[in-house]
């Protein structure tokens, strides 16, 4: 094979089919075969528009959840990432310089160098004008930059668990890691999609005494997904008052940990100070898009009731190397979570399944699988 095929964002919630030559692949680097990659929803916002806000330039082949076999490595970058030909590995997206302050602190994810001229140095957002143009994975390869952090995969992982690393990744850092839960604490997580549900499992394996999830009527499904991987308590917050139902489920105590996932919804950060107890933390995890802004929000409740408030973006290392085991571990139920798989020329219907768009269809994960 000399030539790989792309789904190829050309415009707002439009995607063409191209043929791309494989790269030579140098001492430093490697190419990648796209066995499978996981979507969130960014993908829908990135597929809308949403992102050409944000100055990342059409066009691009989306993608930033990719598992694969190495295909061609180099024998430095073979050395330095510990794999092989035949390996299968998982992709972290982003692409940090190694030399800014950032980068050299340990804080990738915040490196602001920028590749190519994109607004996101990362896979799915770099645009094909950048050679060798594969930087996506919605594709039938991808090529490996020198910079990028990879993990080595077990073999016998199916690919509809190993393409949720990066939820489950999310799940650890937000929920348990970085939101300072101790055992036995109240967790409230609002917003029951993949990083929701993730989100249960990581405050379990965290040992939380007590999960609460909120969710919409039409995510009766996921709520359902949500008592399975050990929630204690589900809200629907269409129907319920959340703030009621959690002052009732905890005996008018409040939560010491609340996550907020929604997309877009602001009033989720609003009923996230009024959930939480004095001296807990509020995580926001959730992108609500440029321009959003929060309405009835009581700036002295967080100073009155002496709360944390951290936002958090993406996820490094830390988080998706025990991802990665507890994955293996098959302590969990997680295959349950996986839905749908379309192949590159299904992109688009893809994308509206994640999105809830397609009638009939109750989706949670969604990936793409290039050889389907």
């Amino acid at each position: 094979m000399t030539t790989a095929r792309a789904a190829v964002q050309v415009a707002d919630r439009r995607y063409e089919i191209q043929e791309f030559p494989l790269p030579r692949i140098g001492p430093d680097e490697a190419l990648l075969r796209v066995d499978a990659c996981g979507m969130c929803g960014s993908d829908v916002e990135q597929y809308d528009g949403g992102f050409a806000a944000l100055g990342v330039a059409y066009p691009l082949i989306p993608g930033h959840e990719p598992v694969g076999t190495i295909a061609e490595i180099g024998a430095e970058a073979a050395r330095r990432w510990r794999v092989r030909v035949g390996d299968r590995v998982a992709v972290e997206p982003v692409l940090g310089c190694g030399s800014c302050r950032a980068c050299l602190t340990g804080n990738y994810r915040r490196c602001v160098s920028s590749r190519h001229g994109a607004a996101i140095n990362a896979y799915g957002y770099l645009p094909t004008s950048a050679g060798p143009g594969l930087w996506g994975g919605y594709a039938e390869y991808l090529y490996l930059d020198p910079r990028t952090v990879l993990h080595k995969l077990d073999p016998d992982l199916p690919l509809e668990l190993a393409a949720l690393y990066q939820p489950m990744a999310a799940g650890l850092r937000w929920f348990a890691y970085d939101s300072g839960l101790r055992a036995g604490d109240t967790v409230v997580v609002l917003g029951c999609g993949q990083r929701g549900l993730a989100g249960v499992v990581a405050a379990r394996e965290a040992g939380a005494g007590r999960v609460i999830v909120t969710g919409l009527a039409r995510d009766a499904h996921k709520l359902e997904l949500a008592r399975t991987l050990g929630a204690d308590v589900t809200v629907v917050a269409d129907t319920e008052d959340t703030v009621a139902a959690v002052a009732e489920a905890t005996g008018g105590e409040g939560a010491d940990v609340v996550v907020d996932v929604t997309a877009v919804a602001t009033q989720p950060i609003v009923d996230a100070v009024e959930i939480a107890k004095p001296g807990a933390t509020v995580v926001l995890a959730g992108v609500k898009g440029s321009g959003a802004t929060v309405s009835g929000l009581a700036p002295d409740r967080i100073v009155t009731k002496e709360l944390t408030v951290k936002g958090l973006w993406s996820q490094d290392i830390r988080a998706f190397e025990p991802a990665l085991r507890l994955i293996e571990s098959r302590r969990y139920p997680l295959e349950l979570l996986h839905t749908h798989t379309f192949g590159l020329e299904q992109v688009p219907l893809a994308v509206e399944t994640l999105a809830g768009r397609v009638p009939g269809e109750d989706a949670v994960h969604v990936m793409i699988a290039p050889g389907a």
